[in-house]
């Protein structure tokens, strides 16, 4: 049997996970991240320009996102589900024999995908894939360990998620965590991975070591999204049916605070330094900052159904998609003014940042 590390996208992902954080590399600007589903796209967004600077294609239905910490590596997952029995293409820089050999391929088994879900992997300084992962079901959200060797995703269909191997590709857990597993966040690197559980209000906590679930933490509602404090100690939590934000103390496993957001509450952050927190009301067209220190909360009207939502790490810039339309709000942090729309290939999702002193 050849030597995994013998095929040129497995080398090539593993040199760049090896380097870490730590590595640098030339670059102009921040950029974003934002997979736009059923337009089967990655937008590229350069924040410095902001506007749209290039494409990742060949992707079906891609909702969640997470690059690995060095950056150069963009794992996307589809939310739609794959057809058993159905061929998975080949990315055009993969030669066939590669690909036929990353599938199995050897002549005595057949390169055609047995699971139904999918998750692509791709290459940051050239926008094209590298890899198609297979797992156990469509795909959520998605998270790359801070280590950088695992890719986990919640799977809403399964009641759980899924964790892949980034060395081997492979699927080497699935972690049963509740009905309508949504969004995932990691505590310190090594801590605990924490997914919220939509169908039964709960948090489940999950060890990473031997991934099982170490303790569920009960908030009600239908927490979606998250976000850690910057000292690892709290979890804010949409909860879709409440309104609101859910400040849960991670050391008690109990709702310590919470925030009225208004209705349909989606995307969530905080601002670099953690002081403020930002969320998005879907059904009331309006994006919320709530300073964390004092409570003042300030809202400022967003439309159409501002949705996902992220925080560039450099200057605290908020970056909004819409639920309605092909377009991305990038806003002061301070007066929440927009400065710019940026127009999207497709309803833009969970957006990932990459700034570029990290690069």
């Amino acid at each position: 049997m050849k030597n995994p590390l013998h095929r040129p996208w497995l080398a090539s992902l593993m040199a760049g996970i090896a380097l870490g954080a730590s590595t640098t590399a030339m670059a102009a600007s921040d950029r974003a991240f934002v997979p736009m589903g059923t337009a089967d796209a990655v937008g590229i967004i350069d924040l410095e320009r902001q506007e749209v600077i290039s494409t990742v294609t060949d992707t079906i239905n891609t909702h969640g996102s997470a690059l690995t910490p060095d950056g150069r590596h963009l794992i996307v997952g589809s939310l739609s589900p794959h057809d058993a029995g159905r061929e998975i293409a080949r990315p055009e820089e993969v030669a066939e024999d590669e690909h036929a050999a990353h599938h199995g391929d050897d002549g005595t088994t057949s390169t055609r995908a047995a699971n139904t879900g999918l998750l692509y992997v791709a290459d940051t300084a050239t926008s094209r894939l590298s890899r198609t992962l297979e797992v156990p079901g469509p795909v959520h959200h998605v998270l790359v360990t801070r280590d950088g060797r695992h890719a986990v995703s919640t799977h809403p269909a399964g009641g759980g998620i899924s964790v892949v191997s980034l060395e081997s590709g492979q699927v080497i857990a699935s972690v049963a965590t509740g009905p309508n597993p949504n969004y995932l966040v990691q505590r310190e690197e090594g801590g605990a991975i924490l997914v919220s559980n939509a169908g039964n209000g709960t948090i489940s906590e999950v060890d990473p070591q031997h991934w099982f679930v170490q303790r569920n933490i009960r908030v009600g509602g239908n927490p979606e999204h998250m976000v850690l404090s910057k000292d690892g100690k709290s979890l804010y939590v949409n909860d879709d049916a409440g309104g609101r934000v859910l400040a849960v103390d991670l050391t008690t496993g109990s709702v310590a605070d919470d925030y009225e957001i208004g209705t349909a509450p989606h995307g969530i952050d905080l601002s670099p330094d953690g002081r403020r927190l930002y969320a998005t009301s879907q059904g009331d067209n309006r994006l919320v900052k709530i300073s964390l220190e004092d409570g003042t909360r300030h809202t400022a009207e967003l439309a159409p159904a501002p949705y996902h939502l992220a925080v560039a790490p450099t200057d605290g810039r908020v970056l909004v998609t819409s639920r309605e339309e092909p377009r991305m709000w990038i806003l002061d942090p301070d007066t929440l003014e927009i400065l710019q729309s940026v127009e999207l290939g497709g309803i833009g999702h969970q957006i990932s940042l990459e700034a570029a002193h990290s690069r």
